[in-house]
């Protein structure tokens, strides 16, 4: 009896420690494990790294992640408050691009935001990132050219555009990012042009949405609903529904908040698309 109240107290310690290994490894998950290192800046005193989901930057909106680690003390830095600004150099003139602040993420030390480029660089022209940051009561500032490329596939998931009230605007598309046949959660995000750096949101806006697949008769499908503002996270909101596999191409029209038509048009028989659409295929 001794021997078999022996045994299972060695099992019952074993499963203890399997238990243990297991729930508590001792390591904290990599908080970069899932996204893509787009590049990485070694500046005096500092790393530099940047981070995203995507594998390249894309005309369009982009999800970006930044470190900024102290090399002498080997830590990703936590309060710094950086601030960071989108420039292309055109030769003549530069231009920015809508941005959001830097949010920092206090339990891995990311501080993330997004940045929509309208336009992709070339061998002539370039965007570069311009970064500040402030630490151990001095402020840093510097400069590094990133690579900005058309959206994949070619397809069209940001409209930039002067409307009927000649402001200019840049409406990017943001979900789904991997669409399905159902009635997907669709955002969109708007921006009014202020001057050739300043951008500002646009609020309380409506944008109505007609998907159609052109090379299926241009047929839609049933049961979507139109983008209307959400003052919680400043985009607009609103259903897609998809009923098959391939490529849409989603009119668009954006109304003001009197419900005047700044920019699209209906589809119909004789008009089969509007002048302001995005385009998805899966």
């Amino acid at each position: 009896m001794k021997s078999l109240k022996y045994i299972l107290s060695l099992i019952f310690i074993a499963f203890l420690i399997v238990g243990c290994s297991d729930d508590d490894t001792g390591l904290d998950p990599d908080p970069v494990l899932d996204l893509h290192k787009l590049a990485e800046f070694l500046e005096e005193n500092y790393l530099i790294e940047i981070y995203s989901k995507k594998q390249q930057l894309e005309v369009g909106y982009n999800e970006l992640s930044i470190r900024i680690k102290d090399i002498a003390s080997d830590t990703y830095l936590k309060n710094v408050s950086p601030e960071w600004e989108p420039v292309m150099d055109m030769g003549d003139m530069e231009h920015g691009a809508p941005h959001s602040y830097l949010r920092l993420n206090s339990n891995d030390a990311r501080y993330s935001g997004y940045i929509i480029f309208q336009m992709a660089g070339d061998h002539h022209h370039g965007w570069e990132l311009n970064l500040k940051f402030n630490h151990n009561n001095t402020n840093w500032t510097y400069s590094y050219p990133i690579t900005v490329r058309e959206s994949s596939g070619g397809l069209v998931k940001t409209q930039t555009f002067t409307g009927a009230d000649d402001e200019h605007y840049i409406l990017a598309y943001m979900q789904p990012e991997k669409p399905e046949v159902k009635i997907n959660d669709m955002e969109a995000i708007l921006y009014k042009m202020e001057d050739m750096m300043t951008f500002s949101i646009v609020e309380n806006f409506t944008i109505p949405i007609d998907p159609r697949m052109p090379s299926m008769g241009n047929h839609s499908s049933p049961n979507n609903r139109d983008l209307s503002y959400s003052p919680t996270s400043e985009t607009y909101k609103g259903k897609l529904s998809l009923s098959m596999t391939g490529y849409w191409k989603i009119n668009l029209k954006l109304l003001n908040e009197n419900g005047e038509l700044i920019k699209g048009e209906d589809v119909t028989e004789e008009h089969p698309s509007s002048s302001l659409y995005f385009e998805i295929e899966f």
